[in-house]
């Protein structure tokens, strides 16, 4: 069957562009060995939930992509960087995420913004961001990344997810004033979250004042009922020390000697025997009240 000419000279579409039929199909580059490990380490991650083994071949990839000149297979290191980012959560290894990330880019200014979003949610989640507040005021502050397409979202979330809970509201306005990526709307909301995080702020350390005054006022006032129950204890022992047996005795002899001097009169003479008497015991009363108590002997 012979072939139609006007359908022999229809270009055809390919990776190279616009081809005739009479130019040579050029085959697609070969995809390089860090690469390949990508797709194995992808492949551990989500596929066998292998963590431990895909972050070794994250790392395998690593020291290849070290050989590659500068600037090759950036949408490579990057992949990898996330694969390692998941596999070290997935192993309840975040603390080691940022170090294992400096340690593939040496500077927290080359951090891709992928890489640097994903390393503020997840410190942000686990209520951590303090660990990556340098790093990402660094990356901000450089002026290469300024000029990048993510720069302004990676602000926002620097300030919304770092900044106000730290409760960094000086650097949050520094840095809301100072970007020129935020429209006059943006830089308003984040003024008034600013103040509204400020306001917040006042407001937890004046009760935490309140907090330690009551505080202080409490231990004054079991203070001051300690003191009382020691007076009252030092009152209840006074009292039956006072009641005690020998003071017992005395204070019924002095209730007789009043019913006896109330009941004769002192003016007759009849009663002048009875008032020798009653003096005699009232003397032996002094005296019994007076001295201290004896002690029986002790016979061996």
């Amino acid at each position: 069957m012979r072939s139609d000419p006007a359908t022999s000279a229809v270009p055809l579409r390919g990776l190279g562009g616009l081809l005739r039929s009479s130019e040579p199909v050029r085959a697609a580059p070969a995809p390089s060995a860090a690469a390949l490990l990508l797709e194995e380490a992808a492949d551990l991650l989500v596929v066998h939930l292998d963590f431990r083994a895909a972050l070794r071949t994250c790392e395998r990839a690593w020291q290849g992509l070290a050989e590659e000149p500068a600037g090759a297979c950036l949408e490579v290191k990057c992949s990898l960087c996330v694969v390692g980012i998941q596999a070290l959560a997935e192993m309840d290894r975040w603390q080691e995420v940022l170090s294992w990330v400096l340690r593939c880019y040496q500077v927290p200014e080359k951090l891709p913004p992928k890489v640097l979003e994903l390393c503020v949610l997840l410190y942000s989640k686990m209520r951590e961001p303090g660990a990556v507040l340098d790093t990402v005021s660094a990356w901000l502050q450089d002026a290469d990344n300024q000029g990048l397409p993510e720069y302004r979202a990676l602000a926002e979330l620097h300030l919304q997810r770092v900044l106000l809970p730290l409760g960094c509201l000086s650097e949050a306005e520094e840095l809301v004033a100072g970007s020129a990526v935020f429209s006059e709307t943006q830089r308003l909301d984040a003024l008034q979250a600013i103040s509204t995080a400020r306001q917040q702020q006042k407001h937890a350390e004046s009760g935490s004042e309140e907090t330690q005054k009551l505080n202080q006022e409490g231990s004054s006032s079991h203070r001051f009922l300690s003191l009382l129950t020691l007076l009252r204890q030092l009152w209840d022992s006074a009292v039956r020390h006072f009641f005690s047996l020998p003071f017992r005795k005395s204070l019924l002899a002095a209730l007789l000697l009043c019913l006896l001097v109330v009941r004769f009169d002192p003016a007759s003479p009849a009663s002048l025997p009875f008032l020798y008497k009653l003096a005699q015991i009232f003397r032996r009363i002094r005296e019994a009240v007076a001295s201290p108590l004896r002690r029986p002997p002790i016979h061996d």
